[in-house]
Order: C-alpha cells, then sequence, then structure tokens
C-alpha cells in the first residue's frame, strides 16, 4: 500500500477526542492539557472503519442485505476452560472463541503473571497458546515460566511489536489462544505515531480485532493504567473489545482481586480472588474466610459486614476510629469506601440518635484493601462508628448490612437470604440486617440456627447493640 501524505492532528490521551489545533481542555472529556500532537498518514487505511472489519468496503462485497431478528439462529459460544475457577467466573464461565477481551492493573499487580498461568493451563488441556510479548525477552519470559510450573508443548513464545509480522505469525501457526503483552508497546507500520500513542493504541487494537473475529482466536491483550486507574489511551480502546477486566489490590500484599468491568458474554458484577505466591497466583475459593483473617480481638470499632459481588455475598470487617478532635475542624479520613456516604451517616447519627459527633475526628476504614461502594455496608459503618464513639466492644460473631436512609430508616437490600447464609456458614451467630428482610427471612427460612435482629432505624440499632 502506498502511503499517503503526513499530516499533524492533536488527540485526547484521555478521551481519543481528534482536533486539528491544540487545545487547553480537551471539549470531549473536559479535561485540562490532555491533547497531544501527532503525526498521522493520510491512506486509505487510516480510518476507524477500516481498522475495525472493513464496514467502508462493504460496498464493494454487494449490497447488504438485512435478516429479520426472529430467524436468526441463537448457539451457545464455545467457551475455553481457563483451568481457574475465579477467573472463569469473571468472564462468565471462560474464554469465547473469537473473543478480544482486555486486562488492565497498576504495574507489578500480577497481569502477565496470570496470563502465563493462562496459557499453562490452556497448552495443559491441549490447545494451542501463543504468547507475544513486547517488553520481555524470551529468557525473562522462560524464568517465570519455570517458577509456574511445567508447559506443554504447544505453548508457543513470540517477542515482537510489529503487528504485520505478528497478523502472519498467528495466520500461520493458526494458534486457538493469543496473548498481547503489552498493547501499548504494539506498532502498525501505516500510522506513523510513535508506540503507545492514541493512534497507534487504537489502529492497532482495531488490526487485532480484525484477527481475532476473521481467524476464530480468542485474544487477550494487557494494558496499562494511568494515575487515575484507567486503561491509558482512548476510552474507545474499552469500547472495541468484548471484555474488560481490571485487578485491584494494593501490590504489596498478597491478595488480588480481578473485576470485570465490561463482559458482552457474562455478567459485570462478579469478581475473583486471587492471592500472589511464589508459584504465581493462586485462587481464593472462600472469600471472605480470607478477607476476615487477623481480625482484632475484644476491639471497639470493629464489625463484620456483608456486601454483594455479583452472585457472590462477601463478608468484610469494617473498621472506625473515633476521638475528640483537637482542631476547631475535626478530621475525616476514609479507606475504601465513599468519603461523603461516611460524613452523610455520621451527619444522620447526630441528628437522629443524639450522639455527638460534630467535634469528634472520625476514620473509617475497609480491610483487606478493596473498594466497596455498595449501600448495604452502611448499617455495618454506623455499627463501627457507635461501637468506637462508646468504647463499647462488639461481639466477634455479629454481621451487619443494611442501608441507612437520611431520615435513620434502615432500609432492605437485596439477596438477604445469601447474605444470612453465608454468615451463617461462616460460624457467625448474630445477625443484624433491616426489620422487613428479617420478616421475610423468617417467613421461608426454616432449619437455621443463627440470631437474627430486624431494625427500622439507628435507633433500634442503639436500643438493641448499645
Amino acid at each position: 500500500m502506498a502511503k499517503g501524505k503526513t499530516a499533524t492532528v492533536f488527540f485526547c490521551q484521555n478521551c481519543g477526542y481528534e482536533s486539528s489545533k491544540w487545545m487547553g481542555q480537551c471539549p470531549g472529556c473536559r479535561e485540562w492539557n490532555t491533547l497531544v500532537e501527532e503525526t498521522i498518514s493520510k491512506s486509505p487505511y487510516a480510518g476507524g472503519a477500516a481498522a475495525v472489519g472493513g464496514a467502508a468496503s462493504s460496498g464493494r462485497r454487494g449490497r447488504a442485505v438485512p435478516t429479520v431478528l426472529s430467524q436468526v439462529a441463537v448457539r451457545e459460544e464455545d467457551k475455553l476452560s481457563t483451568g481457574m475457577g475465579e477467573l472463569d467466573r469473571v468472564l462468565g464461565g471462560g474464554i469465547v472463541q473469537g473473543s478480544l477481551t482486555l486486562v488492565g492493573g497498576d504495574p507489578g499487580i500480577g497481569k502477565s503473571t496470570l496470563l502465563l498461568q493462562v496459557c499453562r493451563n490452556l497448552s495443559g488441556a491441549g490447545h494451542k497458546v501463543l504468547y507475544i510479548s513486547g517488553e520481555e525477552s524470551l529468557t525473562q519470559i522462560k524464568l517465570r515460566a519455570d517458577r509456574i510450573g511445567d508447559f506443554a508443548s504447544v505453548m508457543l513464545l513470540l517477542c515482537e511489536t510489529n503487528l504485520d509480522a505478528i497478523g502472519e505469525v498467528i495466520r500461520s501457526e493458526k494458534p486457538e489462544a493469543v496473548v498481547i503483552d503489552s498493547i501499548q508497546t504494539m506498532y502498525n507500520e501505516n500510522v506513523s505515531a510513535a508506540p503507545g500513542s492514541v493512534s497507534q493504541v487504537r489502529e492497532s487494537t482495531g488490526i487485532l480485532l480484525q484477527l481475532a473475529k476473521g481467524l476464530g482466536v480468542s485474544v487477550l491483550i494487557v494494558g496499562h493504567v494511568t494515575k487515575e486507574g484507567t486503561v491509558a489511551g482512548p476510552r474507545v480502546l474499552e469500547h472495541m473489545v468484548d471484555a474488560v477486566l481490571y485487578f485491584e489490590g494494593d501490590k504489596h500484599a498478597s491478595y488480588r482481586v480481578l473485576r470485570g468491568v465490561k463482559n458482552r458474554f457474562g455478567s459485570t458484577n462478579e469478581i475473583g480472588v486471587f492471592e500472589m505466591r511464589e508459584q504465581g497466583l493462586a485462587e481464593v475459593k472462600n472469600a471472605s474466610e480470607y478477607m476476615l483473617n487477623g481480625r482484632p480481638e475484644n476491639a471497639s470499632g470493629s464489625v463484620v459486614a456483608c456486601t454483594m459481588e455479583g452472585t457472590r455475598p462477601l463478608l468484610v470487617e469494617v473498621q472506625a476510629l473515633v476521638c475528640h478532635s483537637n482542631f476547631g475542624i475535626p478530621r475525616r479520613q476514609t479507606i475504601g469506601t465513599d468519603f461523603n456516604r461516611v460524613n452523610l451517616l455520621m451527619a444522620v447519627l447526630e441528628k437522629r440518635s443524639g450522639v455527638q459527633l460534630a467535634s469528634c475526628d472520625a476514620y473509617v476504614n475497609i480491610t483487606g484493601g478493596l473498594k466497596l461502594s455498595e449501600p448495604a455496608i452502611d448499617l455495618g459503618i454506623v455499627i463501627a462508628v457507635l461501637s468506637s464513639f462508646k468504647n463499647r466492644v462488639l461481639s466477634q460473631k455479629l454481621v451487619a448490612f443494611g442501608e441507612v436512609g437520611l431520615s435513620g430508616e434502615v432500609r432492605a437490600v437485596s439477596m438477604a437470604r445469601q447474605r444470612v447464609a453465608e454468615a451463617e456458614k461462616l460460624g457467625f451467630d448474630t445477625c443484624v440486617l433491616p426489620w422487613v428482610c428479617a420478616e421475610d427471612f423468617r417467613k421461608n427460612s426454616h432449619g437455621h440456627t443463627i440470631r437474627i435482629i430486624g431494625v427500622k432505624t439507628v435507633q433500634d440499632v442503639m436500643d438493641s447493640l448499645f
């Protein structure tokens, strides 16, 4: 293909907005100082439609004919099991044939290790796998692979960044699964911008999408993240892929949480929990028990709350420290939950229950490094704050969940029976929950030994526990 003329265009590194001149603020995402200058080639290839499957050339293949919806045949997608139950849960049962999956996360969190373990499991099951690295040498990959375990002979390695050469290898070898580590190191010769730029990331993903859909190859790509925690490059990158998975957790801690934020073949509410070990990432089958390890004994301000991650109930410890402030403006700080939500709950306690918190410093922490936003942990935060304020130690076998409103009412939450069953399975003997959920549980559940305390307001919580 003969190359055409070149032109200078400014791209937003956050959302991919294209402009002919530089601007301080991006009109697309309203972020400041995100437009960077890139040189692009005005070739027939350049353009989004050609990059993602040739929609612009459909006229040359013949007239498009619509299909009646009722006549479309539906078949179950073929899914490859990764050999890791936690990952299969997040993916919706496994890797779909011909899918394009993006895995993002902080540096050193374990993205490459996880995908190399997936390659080991797939190759061990007899599937031909190709691992392509643009960041590490074959020796570096071999050293990591030796720590993980033995690999089958159908596992192939390639160190390359040129997408034309990568495409030729994929077409000739015909693997069932391909791993690209990482998309920011790949480049397309038809785009004159530097690797990792907005243009290169977008066009490279388009080529990989063509290969995945055209050849029926499952492609998993690693994406670097920005300081805000989003995938580096334009937001259109997330729209092009079939699934987006994010690794969460402190890289200095041993646990990792894999969360699906987009999935065309399954739910986006599921999470997978892993533990980083010397041999790689190990699955955590009972996440609740793992998160509660090391709980303090006979300490005020500590309570266990139950949150739902998809269909999985997860028990976490909520800690609160409330003490009188030595300054005119008390300090409030939260880790793992919304700062404004905690301030709101403390205001509700002061208004509806007469607890004088206005002159107190307050610190709330969700242990384990999880970031929770479900309203069901409101009741756990309220109980932890009251326990610390009154310096009253609560039972180690107490669990709580429920949403708290501005009037001080405790509102019902979904999937209450699953939450209570998870708490009972782990040996908890008392559960504080909304009164509506408690009544429903008593009517429709039998054979349970856990004690149920239904509360209507935060005042009921104080009367029952304090």
